[in-house]
């Protein structure tokens, strides 16, 4: 237990905050795309443009930055296992790695001509967003869940993945699952989470035991797992794929019964990054259908030891897409 503990601390101190050079802007489709979608948000996940591979004025200011700065500026994780994470073994530099990462060097390599023109930032959960509006960074790519609040403040992508919310709880734990087993327990979620959403619209609607204390929330989702190792809280609520690469990292913690939404993660800009939207989509597109080094190789790297040999559950449906003029 000490040393997941050791661990975790040493990842979360490998990637410093720092600040971007902001993305060029263009104000096209999708500010009426938001709109819509603020006002009738029945499906977030199909609130984004069609696929196009043209440059735009945000792609051509990606690709005009020059010498060392002419690189993809991502937002990502760095502690989460298999996602994106800094592999201690896998040599001195400690490279991120993970599901999120593979598709980042798409993206790159795509627009950029070379998988590696990418500057990684570590962002944390609570500060996805600003990061993206205050023009810190091009993209996030963090498991991050389209929903409908976030869609008034950022641009998506079509989805790349689906997952949904679980419970995460030591073995020995008498809880069993999103469900009355959870009265007097003490619940931690991360800062602007879609697991702290929903816990707290679920409690205020009576779907969750009005003594769940549901107080702890952290900057990172794994400062959950650590707090849970202390004895700080008693359950974890976040992203099932996160849930299950948590547990791979800790054999004395595990998922507690199903999952309680449906969810599906997406690339997320600039609300008036127009092109850069539809050229990730076109993007992801493409990676779906490389069945030797997209979507499906990746999740058989990193994702199939923890969520099971059969992708079909994560692989989102076929992708839809606004309609604009």
């Amino acid at each position: 237990m000490a040393v997941v503990c050791a661990l975790v601390a040493l990842v979360a101190l490998c990637l410093p905050l720092t600040t971007a050079t902001t993305a060029g802007q263009n104000t096209t489709a999708t500010q009426t795309a938001q709109t819509t979608a603020e006002e009738d948000c029945e499906a977030p996940e199909k609130q984004t443009l069609s696929p196009s591979s043209a440059d735009g004025d945000t792609i051509r200011a990606i690709k005009n930055r020059e010498g060392e700065k002419r690189k993809l500026i991502v937002g990502v994780d760095q502690n989460s296992y298999r996602w994106g994470y800094r592999n201690p073994n896998s040599g001195k530099t400690a490279e991120l790695e993970g599901f999120d990462i593979d598709l980042v060097h798409r993206i790159a390599e795509d627009i950029l001509g070379d998988p590696d023109a990418v500057q990684f930032k570590a962002i944390p959960t609570d500060q996805r967003i600003p990061a993206i509006q205050d023009g810190r960074v091009d993209m996030v790519v963090r498991t991050m869940t389209i929903n409908c609040a976030r869609i008034a403040d950022v641009a998506f992508s079509a989805p790349y993945f689906k997952t949904g919310q679980q419970v995460l709880a030591p073995k020995s734990s008498t809880i069993e699952g999103y469900d009355d087993t959870l009265a007097d327990r003490r619940i931690c979620t991360a800062a602007g989470s879609t697991a702290y959403s929903t816990l707290e619209a679920d409690q205020k609607a009576g779907e969750l035991p009005a003594s769940t204390d549901i107080s702890t929330t952290v900057p990172n989702q794994l400062d959950c797992l650590v707090r849970l190792q202390l004895g700080k809280v008693d359950a974890v609520v976040t992203d099932g794929a996160l849930a299950a690469s948590q547990a791979a990292q800790d054999p004395t913690v595990q998922l507690k019964g199903d999952a309680f939404t449906a969810e599906y993660y997406g690339v997320a800009m600039k609300k008036d990054a127009d092109d850069l939207v539809r050229r990730v989509n076109q993007i992801l597109v493409d990676y779906r259908k490389d069945t030797a080094n997209g979507w499906q190789a990746s999740y058989d790297q990193w994702l199939s030891a923890t969520l099971g040999k059969d992708a079909e559950k994560s692989e989102p449906p076929a992708p839809q897409y606004l309609r604009t003029t």
